[in-house]
């Protein structure tokens, strides 16, 4: 989405991240006037084909690289970063030297906030970006809170709270990406949040081996399958379910693999799988929904699950009492959300805020988050 219209003496910043669907840079524009927070434009550059199948091999779980590898593919994600970037601005018609800063989340390859060396990984050389673009990076977000004692995620209940947090209702925020989470928004109270689980990492990653598509559309493969309860409930067992927050995941605990042990000698169609993931998304979202904010009265959807026309309308069909809605919905790009969380949190780095929240990331205390690299 593009929105040329706007005045470039303004404070502007780029957020730039690739989540855990791994599918490509999403890339935002935006500018702060004073408490105002506007997207003036946005965009999804998909990886080269070998860079993504990389990142996913990663991601994955795959063990199977060499420090060479991994280096290159440092690079090979920051060079995407800065085409996205500069493809954004040039069709803005914005100069680089406009812009403050960029917000860097780069790309997670591991994510292990639990265990005698907690630790978090993301990759895309801010350098290599700053060097690109010419332009300040502030990168490596969650490795603070981490070292914090915290999770380094989520991070995007704070902006989620500034921009959709209401004194008349409990919200919350569901973004569905490669892991889904929730921002939790009461009405007066304080703001939490963490990942519930699979969001459409499993779903893409079960139709890219059975079709070779990216992902399902419209989620037209799993509505032609039938639910298998006894895999729905053994994939529920799943330890992380049961965990209490602070807690946060990603495609390294829920992955191909992982599916596979479940299924076991199980005989069932693809499109019953696919039909089963899908539906384990939906129970663990409400789950964890009725468990933390029982009395929500609206949820806001953003990410690439929003586009997921079965997904949504089961979510619709198990919480019938409760408002389900895109992010569009408030005027805010779905798919633009968790780039601008990024630029929000550049923000904060250069002007010396904490951009963490300790009763949601489990930190030992707020944080300001980030390292800054000059263009």
């Amino acid at each position: 989405m593009l929105n040329p219209s706007f005045a470039t003496d303004s404070e502007l910043f780029v957020g730039a991240i690739s989540g855990t669907s791994a599918d490509g840079v999403d890339v935002a524009l935006v500018r702060f006037s004073g408490p105002r927070c506007e997207l003036l434009g946005s965009l999804t550059q998909v990886y080269p084909a070998a860079v993504h199948a990389h990142v996913l091999q990663l991601s994955q779980g795959d063990p199977q690289t060499t420090l060479d590898a991994l280096g290159e593919l440092d690079v090979a994600v920051a060079e995407a970063f800065g085409d996205a970037i500069l493809t954004l601005l040039d069709r803005l018609s914005v100069e680089p030297s406009k812009i403050a800063a960029i917000g860097s989340h780069g790309q997670t390859l591991r994510h292990r906030p639990l265990g005698n060396y907690p630790f978090t990984l993301q990759i895309g050389d801010p350098n290599r970006i700053a060097e690109r673009c010419g332009i300040t990076v502030v990168a490596d977000f969650r490795r603070r809170d981490v070292a914090a004692g915290g999770h380094g995620a989520p991070l995007v209940p704070a902006f989620h709270a500034r921009m959709f947090g209401s004194n008349n209702e409990s919200r919350a925020i569901l973004n569905i990406g490669g892991i889904a989470n929730l921002s939790l928004l009461p009405g007066h109270g304080q703001t939490r949040g963490f990942d519930t689980g699979p969001g459409n990492g499993l779903m893409d990653a079960w139709i890219k081996r059975c079709t070779g598509a990216n992902y399902d559309m419209n989620g037209e493969f799993a509505s032609n399958g039938r639910i298998d309860q006894a895999l729905l409930h053994t994939l529920r067992e799943d330890a992380y379910f049961s965990l209490p927050p602070p807690k946060s995941s990603g495609r390294d605990h829920f992955h191909l693999a992982w599916l596979e042990r479940h299924i076991g000698g199980r005989e069932l169609s693809a499109a019953d799988v696919q039909a089963t993931l899908c539906a384990l998304t939906i129970h663990t979202i409400v789950d964890a929904l009725r468990l933390s904010q029982p009395d929500t009265k609206r949820i806001l959807v953003c990410g690439g699950g929003v586009h997921n026309r079965h997904l949504m309308q089961g979510l619709c069909a198990a919480l019938p009492h409760i408002c389900v809605e895109s992010t569009a919905d408030h005027g805010v790009d779905p798919d633009a959300i968790e780039a601008m969380t990024f630029a929000w949190l550049a923000r904060e780095t250069l002007a010396g805020r904490p951009g963490n929240l300790r009763e949601v990331t489990g930190a030992r205390g707020p944080r300001i988050l980030g390292g800054i690299y000059p263009a």
